[in-house]
């Protein structure tokens, strides 16, 4: 098995919604915001080469959606996903396997590109995966996340007939529940976030690497209190991080971050003030 870090660039959102109840004078110190109250955030995907599987694990925002839309989000940096998939010698016909680990579009946009007037999938010989409740959620969304969850990034997996379902199996991981999906890679369901987002657990080298999404979008939300507005159970997510951070911890998990500015894995200590990051590092040196 290889893994690979996927860059697909960066974008920004605003700081307050990034790291809800906790104050600016607080959280500024983390990710410093710039004059419009944002903050840059990576979209970091991840990239394993598992027997005659390759596998990506979400893929950035795109490019098909229109300059207005995209301006919101002050794309920028030099990382696209072909560009890093190229450095490390695939492209995307290459890619058989693309799990979801939520359709908001930060995650899924990658997905679907324009081809004239029609939608079709980035990715013609992979199988998409996410999972009925959370394919559910997001093709009937609630009116407070419906923004995030773009019919044009998801019906058309639908329509290509290269959607599959993971179903989520019986809880290994105390109040997680979980499901295999390959040998050496399972799915951990979480809810606060949105409903039933997945993290991929990946046994690689006698090491537990763990693809935190948006349950840890960056080693500043390790503190239980940094949850982010966005999440549309909060109470879940604080309950759902103290459970897996006690594991982490109990089971030296190495994590992988999603959406830090800066860094790709660290693992974790027990400190005074908490639960704490220990050593940050690239994947590559893991």
């Amino acid at each position: 098995m290889n893994l690979y870090s996927v860059n697909t660039g960066y974008f920004k959102l605003d700081g307050g919604a990034m790291f809800g109840v906790v104050p600016k004078v607080m959280w500024n110190k983390l990710n410093p915001a710039d004059e419009n109250n944002l903050c840059s955030w990576a979209m970091r995907c991840l990239l394993i080469e598992d027997g005659d599987r390759l596998i990506l694990i979400d893929n950035g925002i795109g490019d098909k959606q229109d300059a207005k839309f995209l301006g919101h989000y002050h794309l920028h940096g030099d990382d696209t996903l072909d560009k890093s998939l190229a450095k490390h010698g695939f492209s995307k016909d290459d890619i058989t396997d693309v799990v979801l680990t939520h359709l908001h579009f930060d995650h899924c946009g990658g997905s679907i590109k324009r081809e004239g007037d029609k939608l079709v999938p980035a990715f013609k010989n992979a199988t998409f995966w996410s999972n009925e409740q959370h394919w559910a959620w997001a093709t009937k969304p609630n009116d407070r996340e419906k923004a995030s969850f773009l019919k044009e990034n998801i019906l058309p997996i639908e329509e290509s007939g290269q959607l599959k379902f993971i179903v989520p199996g019986e809880s290994q991981f105390h109040q997680l529940s979980s499901s295999a999906f390959t040998e050496t890679i399972s799915m951990r369901f979480v809810n606060g976030h949105t409903e039933s987002m997945m993290l991929p657990q990946i046994n690689y080298n006698g090491k537990t690497i763990v693809y935190m999404a948006d349950l840890l979008p960056a080693v500043a939300h390790i503190p239980i209190p940094y949850v982010m507005a966005y999440d549309m159970f909060p109470l879940t997510t604080l309950n759902e991080k103290k459970s897996f951070l006690t594991e982490a911890v109990e089971n030296d998990y190495i994590l992988f971050f999603e959406h830090d500015p800066h860094i790709e894995c660290c693992n974790l200590q027990q400190t005074e003030k908490g639960i704490r990051m220990k050593e940050s590092f690239r994947l590559d040196e893991v």
